[in-house]
Parts: structure tokens; sequence; C-alpha cells
């Protein structure tokens, strides 16, 4: 009786989960394989494509040019996930303490997050810009001489940072005070009894108990640092003398400038795979310090 079931219940499965495997497949996993065939092509769109096997790939591994992105890549997630993480968390803490209008405030922090990156990069380009910007008027009034935000080769990268951690606070704010306010309140009263203080409370119980959310904003945050373009590609197009230059900006240049299919496709395999590695890791060493309830 059970057996005669199975094929009818597998059907009826398929049919429930078939609206969002169609899409996927259509969308996502299809491009994704297209990709994956056109990396071992030479390909510029107009001419017929050729066979080139893994020499797109081979041909990575001695350009400098993207082994300079890898490495602009990584300075800025090492400089944005900090400041994001902190940022985030410390907004979050300053929101749970009982502050008024927190709707309001929520909100305001929140409204970046939902606004174009084209219109959060031509803002911030025309604030840190370093003659007229209003970051440097107002170090101006201060005996402060600004930098060249997105002309001097040294901040150009700090200043696509700033942006980008500007914008995604909100997120990271929203995630961590649903985890703050999920702690039960039972553990601060008790913690107060026997007399710890705030640095106390703050790192037996607030952090131990808040690592699933913080587990959840490296990973995200991870993720989209490795994809950072938008705000690279309006604020600084890759320059000054190519500080800025990052993966997925060589991606754009190969395939729509240089009509490098392949290679650009190639490329974007590569990304895949340092993502997918990085994120594995994190997954790995997440039974050493998240703990679930």
């Amino acid at each position: 009786m059970v057996g005669d079931q199975g094929p009818k219940k597998a059907l009826m499965i398929a049919g429930f989960l078939l609206p969002s495997l169609l899409p996927l497949a259509l969308f996502t996993l299809g491009p994704m394989a297209a990709s994956l065939g056109i990396s071992f092509l030479d390909w510029d769109l107009l001419t017929s494509p050729e066979w080139l096997g893994i020499d797109n790939y081979r041909d990575l591994l001695g350009d400098a040019q993207f082994w300079a992105a890898v490495r602009h890549t990584f300075w800025f997630l090492a400089l944005y996930l900090p400041l994001v993480v902190t940022g985030g968390l410390g907004i979050a803490l300053a929101l749970n303490t009982g502050v008024r209008a927190i709707g309001l405030l929520r909100s305001m922090y929140f409204l970046p997050v939902v606004t174009s990156w084209v219109v959060v990069a031509l803002m911030w380009k025309w604030l840190l810009n370093p003659s007229t910007g209003l970051v440097n008027t107002v170090l101006g009034f201060v005996g402060i001489q600004g930098p060249g935000w997105w002309t001097d080769p040294s901040w150009a990268m700090p200043a696509v940072v700033i942006a980008t951690a500007w914008k995604d606070l909100g997120f990271v704010m929203v995630i961590f005070l649903a985890g703050l306010q999920a702690i039960p309140g039972d553990y601060y009263e008790a913690a107060l009894v026997d007399g710890a203080g705030w640095w106390a409370r703050f790192r037996y119980i607030t952090l131990p108990l808040l690592s699933p959310s913080t587990f959840f904003v490296l990973t995200i945050s991870l993720i989209n640092g490795f994809q950072v373009f938008d705000q690279v590609f309006v604020m600084t197009g890759g320059g000054p003398a190519g500080s800025t230059t990052v993966l997925v900006e060589r991606v754009y240049t190969h395939a729509f400038r240089y009509s490098q299919m392949g290679y650009a496709a190639a490329m974007s395999w590569v990304l895949f795979a340092i993502i997918i590695g990085v994120t594995a890791l994190q997954f790995r060493a997440q039974d050493r310090w998240v703990h679930y309830g």
C-alpha cells in the first residue's frame, strides 16, 4: 500500500516544487552551465567560437592584472568586514537600549540598503570630492587637509569601503538587532545579581548568544564583498592607476570592452571557486565559535 503511494507522492512533491525549480533551472543553473562551457572557448560574440580547452584558465595564472584584482578584492574585504560588522553591531546595541522612536531610527538606518547603488556611489563621490566635497571642507575647518579620496591611489579603496559600509550598515544592524532581542532577559538579570558589569555581560552573554547572527552577517558580507562592482564602477572606474580594480570589474572589462567572453567566463568561475572555498572554510570553522541555543 505504501509502495503504491510512493510514485504519487513523488509526483505531488515534484508538482509543488516545479514553479520554483523551473525559474531556477532557466535563469540560474542554465546560465551557469553555459558560462562554464564558454570558459573553454575563444569567443567574441561576433565570430564562431573556437575550442581552447583550459587555455583561458592557464592564461589567468600569468595575468598580472588578474592577480592585482585578486589582491585588491581581498584588500577591500580586509577593510570592509571589520567596519561593517562592528558598525552594525554598535548601532544595534544602541537601538536595543530602549531608545525612543526605535522604529523611525531603524527605518532611517535601513534606508540606504534599499537605495540604488548608483545613487549612493554618486552621493559619496560628491561627498569625498577632494576639492569641493563636504568631507574635506569640514576637515579644512578644523585645520586638517583632506586626502584625495578617489584621486589618490592610497585613499581610493578606503573611499569605496566607506561608501559600501554606509550602505550595508542598515542590513547588518537589523540582523544584529533581531539577534539581541532574541536573547532572554533572564540571563542579564542573573548576571546583574552576581555583580557582572557591562563588559562581562557583553563578553559572556551577548557575544556567545549573538554568534549565529554574527556568523550569518560574516557569511553574507563576505560573499557580497567578493562581488563588489557597482560602487567601484561609478566612483573610481577601477582607478586611479588601477588601485581599485577588483575581480568583477575585470570580468566586466574583458567581457564587454575587450569582447573576450571565454576569458571573462573563466575568471568568473575562478571567482566562484574562491567564494565557495572561503565559505566552506567559514562553515567548517563555525563549530569552534558559533553557539546555537
